[in-house]
């Protein structure tokens, strides 16, 4: 597989805060944060991609959804929390095909082992996570997303 490094930019996000059921129902903790953020519409200033990130926080033991917001967005009564950013190896396999998505992780963990520049880079606050990079009228046609996901990486002796 090729997988391609990219740099997100440190940014404050809401949080949904960690739910260990991980529970998307709609009264569920990541129902409602999905429906809170699905509601904004970001200006055409603050409309980059991706904007929200789901991953399984080790220390709290539970799913957790983080929506990046800009001074201006509504918070919706969650709590803030800041992101430091960094350098991230993505790749992508379609949503819910989690053997899948197992297999293409010890990829890429086995390519930064590796690496004579990167190594793996999750810690406390700085987690493999994932995104939806399928639109959502496209989901509704073809019954699929995909997931695109971010394995946090840094160059080596820093």
């Amino acid at each position: 597989m090729d997988f391609r490094i990219i740099s997100i930019p440190p940014f404050t996000a809401v949080t949904s805060g960690p739910d260990p059921e991980a529970d998307f129902s709609p009264e569920g903790i990541l129902g409602r944060f999905d429906r809170y953020f699905s509601a904004i519409t970001p200006s055409p200033r603050d409309s980059f991609s991706p904007r929200d990130f789901l991953f399984y926080n080790k220390e709290a033991g539970g799913l957790e959804w983080w929506y990046a917001i800009e001074d201006d967005m509504p918070d919706g009564g969650f709590d803030k929390v800041g992101f430091e950013g960094g350098m991230y190896l993505t790749y992508f396999y379609r949503d819910h095909e989690d053997e899948e998505n197992n297999r293409l992780y010890q990829e890429a963990v086995e390519y930064i082992g590796k690496s004579d520049v990167l190594e793996l880079d999750e810690r406390p606050g700085h987690y493999s996570m994932g995104h939806i990079i399928t639109p959502q009228e496209l989901i509704e046609a073809q019954g699929y997303a995909i997931m695109e996901c971010f394995v946090p990486v840094k160059l080596k002796n820093t």
